[in-house]
């Protein structure tokens, strides 16, 4: 049986079985596909009830972080409802599957966040399936490296601040006039937003955007009892990153820079958010939480 997310590991050599190899994926990329498979806790990750009864909308969920979420979401006790993008179904279906096995109830909201029709129908579909919506994780993101500004061009400018700026908008927006007070809002920034790569200017940018909202409404919304925090990754193995995030001969050192001297896994992100959806994070609002293998950040 593989170690839970308790287990007393040492952090440098975890995961020494998984590589970052060399690869390249066509659109957003597939959980499926990936050569070398991401842990997204599947077999890792344990629940101790500290989520049960809850209501979650995480967007992005079908690989990656947001599955690594869903999936603890779910063992702690949530149903959970995972928007993704129409291509990402086969990867979708098992997040569904893994939440069903949890015994919660999952639905599956394929579409596409860069409408704003899709984006604010999502919240009021999950609160008709579930009866109410208690926590939103905006973490669907778009990467995509340009190596010179001269080439970034305006429909990519336009999609990656749609995606990862607009949709957090107009999602959070729609769920406001249904969270009650002890809700909770988590959105995914980036050590891009503190530690920005040359080639990645338009995502670095919408990832400082999404840490600014986050703390400006996290003091508009206090008063009413509802929290908004930030999950800040640093480089994560997942299908984001072999589709065009990273230059592909690149991958095989990804994450050496970091202090932990490897790239991290969705799994390791994954109690992050649950902390941050508990009660036990309740004095905890307008924080951005670092999981970056010790990258320094501001």
């Amino acid at each position: 049986m593989a170690a839970d997310q308790y287990a007393f590991e040492d952090p440098t050599k975890k995961y020494a079985d998984i590589d970052t190899p060399e690869q390249y994926q066509e659109g957003s990329g597939l959980d499926a596909d990936l050569v070398e498979k991401a842990d997204r806790g599947e077999k890792s990750y344990r629940g101790t009830g500290r989520l049960e009864g809850r209501k979650a909308l995480i967007t992005g969920a079908d690989s990656g972080i947001g599955a690594a979420v869903a999936i603890a979401f779910a063992r702690e006790g949530a149903d959970v409802a995972i928007s993704y993008l129409p291509e990402e179904e086969e990867d979708a279906q098992e997040i569904v599957s893994l939440i069903q096995e949890a015994g919660r109830k999952a639905l599956a909201l394929p579409g596409d966040l860069t409408d704003s029709s899709y984006a604010k129908g999502i919240v009021e579909r999950t609160v008709e399936e579930f009866g109410g919506i208690d926590i939103l994780v905006n973490n669907a993101g778009k990467q995509q490296y340009v190596n010179d500004l001269a080439d970034l061009s305006d429909a990519q400018f336009d999609e990656t601040f749609k995606t990862n700026v607009y949709a957090m908008f107009w999602t959070t927006k729609a769920a406001l006039a249904h969270l009650k007070p002890g809700s909770t809002i988590i959105n995914t920034s980036s050590i891009q937003a503190y530690s920005p790569s040359e080639h990645l200017v338009d995502y670095a940018t919408t990832k400082a955007s999404i840490n600014a909202f986050s703390k400006a409404l996290a003091q508009q919304l206090a008063p009413k009892g509802i929290r908004v925090n930030v999950v800040a990754p640093g480089p994560i193995w997942t299908p984001l990153q072999t589709a065009g995030g990273q230059p592909s001969e690149a991958l095989p050192e990804f994450g050496e820079q970091t202090p932990l001297g490897r790239a991290g896994q969705p799994a390791e992100l994954a109690p992050a958010y649950v902390f941050l959806a508990s009660g036990e994070s309740s004095y905890v609002s307008g924080e951005t939480l670092n999981v970056n293998g010790g990258m320094p950040t501001p």
